[in-house]
């Protein structure tokens, strides 16, 4: 009976007491060889338990805790290997609500290898971590807090471990951890806790300073590879966070102000953090400053989404201010690339330059693109305010210091990212969009004698006027056969379209005008100015505007027959097929037939026996050009008379097409392309009296032809008759604008002479009666005053 109880009770003195089912499964999965690696029909038979009986998973798990931080005590790191193994299998096997328990178990053995001092230890349940990560759990967890991996995995990030390879493989698992936390938390409902500032300021910088180091591409893994992806990745899963949650779920109203959600205040803190990254590294390599300011365009792509506030003076500041330091370093190469020995790496020096400054151009156009368009108007002005004259004062760089080509330069990389953020720009009203001091600046630009800056100016102006993008219809300088066929989009003129061509319209024929003649145009240049005057035909002409664009072409045709500037034959010929281009669409624009035939039977003579004069012939690569053009032959040339017994009627102002367009000198031209007073000292003290002709030879014979010559006047006074009534006939018939545009550029011409003389004066003063006597180093000295300043007795003023 005895022996049956025994039997029964399963207890037997010799024995012991038998272990739970879960501890001999789990005991059974160790080999006695850790070599050997998991049993696999053991853990078989492990999970089919757990799966059978999810209410002893808590159990199993706090089984493999107390074996896992034996083991680890003992480093006996092959049954570590295996238990991690082991519960990797059953997370991925075990999805019922008992999962919570085990899950805190797991957590608590990672947790333990994590703050081991091995790193492949750290390493392993770094692993296991991500793939805990990845698993989709039914039920949120109320409890749960990832506050000590995030400080774990960012302290692994900063490893400076004394071998690169077990450093690298550190880094590359702190960063896959801190990947993992965010995956894991942002998928949760109630762990939005991530997304505190003390959690960002852990996370962000520990990406950024694995960021700074240059790839390595012999690495699978590389840790600064792995952080531009984790950062992009947190970078989007927060505006998606902030998209869907308008307000925290588990935080007070008070503390939501404090720390609200990542469109208010944490793209602010992570553009605020790379600007200062940037900041510190601002004379590193260009590829670490370049992969810098990708990560900023990264992140502005998401800010310029919602409000960013002030943010974007400052990004615009500082990527400026970079750029600046970019050109700095790659032209101060010059001196050491002035050696044989070191012209291949200042070429590289070069190159690599150039990824940074176009990274910060791309930055700084796409930041702008991206903004509403009330913002963008002041980016526009922002830019355009920044960009340097060379010889003038610019509060943002020293243009004498960088020289033309650093100055040239930064012109063409800011004008560069003028055109990314005019791109797209739709402004109901040109005011808006052209205010006078972003167009003035803008026009002055225009008239540099680069023929980049040129084209990158006139491509702003289509991005802006250019409102129903018809420019890709053009295709190009061409004589367009049916404009009809290409259905352009337009609205009526607006009035205040009207007040704007009104007041500034003379401005844009004047820059269209100069801009044809310069010497180094390209093919590309006169395609672009075709498009300018097509636009401005498309978008802002009326019955007034019409006429003055004709104005203008007849006025190119005249300068290029006359030439007075002795401009090349090829400059001369394309100025003659621009003109042929423009007039050929403008006819066909305000559909007068009569228009179109005469313009029709010029082009059809041309193409007989001119056929230089039309853009399908000049702009090609080996066009043959004449030696003179034949003035005498008028059919081949476009007659005012003609175009306006065209268009007479009622409805255009023919009598203002006899008035030639003349444009007028402005402000413009003296900051452009003025000659400074000093040159003009200069060249005066330069002429020396040994390299002056003989005076007798100078000496003119004196005849009675001569003296008959010098007594009749009959011709002079033929001359003045004629100019008088030019004079009278242009205050009679032409545009009030543009002659209060003549009457400014003569009052604009006097205030630059009085200037020069005021410079002049001030420069070299003569002693003044004012003057005031100061002492220094026991020594009297005379401070002159300025002629304009001097007290006269009343006497002596006129």
């Amino acid at each position: 009976m005895t022996c049956v109880c025994l039997s029964v009770s399963g207890v037997c003195g010799c024995c012991g007491p038998l272990r739970p089912r879960y501890k001999r499964l789990v005991d059974n999965i160790f080999p006695e060889d850790p070599k050997d690696g998991l049993s696999k029909s053991d853990m078989e038979k492990l999970t089919f338990y757990a799966v059978s009986a999810p209410e002893k998973l808590d159990r199993i798990g706090a089984y493999l805790a107390e074996r896992l931080s034996r083991d680890v005590v003992r480093h006996r790191y092959g049954n570590v290997v295996i238990a991690m193994e082991a519960l990797d299998q059953l997370l991925m096997a075990c999805h019922s609500q008992s999962i919570k328990p085990f899950v805190e178990s797991f957590l608590h053995m990672v947790a333990k290898l994590l703050e081991s001092r091995e790193p492949d230890l750290q390493v392993l349940g770094t692993n296991s971590f991500v793939k805990f990560a990845n698993i989709e759990e039914d039920t949120p967890s109320y409890h749960r807090r990832y506050d000590f991996f995030v400080s774990q995995f960012s302290a692994m990030c900063h490893s400076m471990h004394e071998e690169p390879e077990t450093r690298s493989r550190i880094r590359v698992a702190g960063i896959r951890g801190l990947q993992g936390v965010v995956r894991k938390t942002v998928n949760d409902e109630l762990q939005a806790i991530i997304w505190e500032p003390q959690h960002m300021d852990k996370l962000i910088p520990s990406m950024l300073f694995n960021m700074q180091d240059e790839p390595d591409p012999d690495h699978q893994e590389d840790p600064v590879v792995l952080a531009e992806s984790c950062f992009r990745e947190l970078l989007g899963r927060a505006v998606h966070y902030t998209r869907t949650h308008s307000q925290p779920h588990t935080y007070s109203h008070t503390y939501s102000l404090t720390h609200s959600l990542w469109g208010a205040q944490h793209s602010h803190h992570v553009i605020q953090q790379v600007l200062n990254h940037l900041d510190t590294h601002g004379r590193n390599t260009p590829r670490v400053r370049a992969g810098i300011v990708q990560v900023l365009l990264e992140t502005v792509a998401i800010a310029a989404k919602g409000s960013v506030g002030p943010t974007v003076l400052e990004v615009f500041n500082t990527l400026l201010k970079h750029l600046r330091i970019s050109v700095d370093l790659e032209l101060g190469e010059g001196p050491r690339r002035a050696s044989a020995a070191s012209a291949s790496s200042g070429r590289f020096k070069e190159s690599e330059e150039r990824i940074v400054q176009n990274a910060i151009i791309q930055t700084i156009g796409f930041f702008g693109g991206n903004l509403p368009d009330y913002q963008r108007a002041e980016v526009m002005m922002f830019i355009m305010g920044k960009i340097p004259v060379y010889g003038t004062p610019c509060h943002s760089m020293d243009t004498v210091r960088i020289g033309h080509q650093g100055t040239k330069r930064i012109q063409t990389m800011l004008l560069s990212s003028l055109i990314m953020v005019t791109s797209g720009f739709k402004s109901k009203t040109m005011v808006a969009a052209l205010p006078p001091p972003f167009l003035e600046p803008l026009f002055s630009i225009s008239l540099m004698e680069d023929s980049e800056l040129r084209q990158l100016v006139l491509e702003i102006l289509h991005n802006i006027i250019d409102r129903h993008d018809n420019r890709a219809k053009l295709r190009g300088i061409r004589i367009i056969p049916n404009v009809a066929a290409l259905k352009f989009k337009r609205e009526k003129i607006s009035k205040q379209d009207v007040a704007f061509m009104k007041k500034h319209g003379q401005q844009l024929y004047r820059h269209i005008y100069l801009g044809s003649k310069e010497e180094d145009n390209v093919h590309k240049n006169y395609e672009l100015l075709f498009t300018t005057l097509a636009v401005l035909t498309i978008e802002l002409t009326n019955e007034e505007v019409v006429i003055d664009l004709i104005r203008l072409a007849i006025a190119l045709q005249d300068m290029a027959l006359a030439n007075e500037e002795s401009m090349p034959m090829v400059i001369r010929c394309g100025i003659m097929a621009l003109v042929a281009a423009y007039l050929n669409f403008l006819s066909q624009m305000i559909a007068n037939p009569s228009f179109c035939q005469h313009v029709n039977k010029v082009v059809e003579l041309r193409s007989l026996d001119a056929p230089h004069l039309l853009p399908e012939h000049i702009f090609k690569d080996k066009c043959p050009l004449p030696d003179s053009l034949d003035k005498e032959d008028r059919s081949l040339y476009f007659q005012t008379l003609d175009i306006a017994e065209c268009l007479a009627g009622p409805t255009y102002s023919v009598d203002r097409l006899s008035i030639s367009y003349v444009p007028q000198v402005t402000d413009e031209d003296r900051l452009t392309r003025r000659k400074s007073v000093v040159d003009t000292i200069s060249l005066q003290v330069d002429i020396l009296p040994n390299n002056l002709p003989d005076q007798s030879q100078l000496a003119e014979e004196i005849t009675f032809e001569t003296l008959k010559k010098a007594i009749d006047t009959t011709g002079l006074e033929e001359q003045e008759r004629e100019k008088r009534r030019q004079v009278i006939e242009k205050f009679q018939k032409a545009p009030f604008e543009e002659i209060a545009a003549h009457c400014e550029s003569k009052a604009n011409m006097l205030h630059d002479r009085l200037a020069q003389i005021f410079e002049l004066t001030i420069r070299r003063p003569p002693p003044s009666p004012s003057g005031v006597v100061s002492v220094s180093a026991g020594h009297p000295q005379h401070q002159s005053v300025p002629v304009y300043e001097m007290k006269f007795p009343d006497l002596c003023v006129y």
